[in-house]
């Protein structure tokens, strides 16, 4: 399956591939540092890795924690 290429500013859309790359992880134990290095080494991400910033990072986190527990 194709996906679109993913970029810094698609938090919902990373978030979910982050969701299928990493099921099992438990959310409370993931840092944004993890967020970055998981987003970056996603085949499907297309940015540059030096454009991140703790807003961005913070932004997929809680996509991610929203989606997972169903908010």
């Amino acid at each position: 399956m194709q996906h679109q290429p993913l970029f810094w500013d698609s938090s919902y859309a990373i978030a979910r591939r982050l969701m299928i790359s990493h099921p099992n992880t438990p959310l409370d134990t993931v840092s944004l540092q993890d967020v970055a290095r998981w987003t970056i080494a996603l085949p499907e991400f297309a940015d540059d890795p030096a454009l991140v910033n703790q807003e961005l990072l913070a932004a997929i986190y809680q996509d991610w924690f929203e989606e997972k527990e169903g908010l």
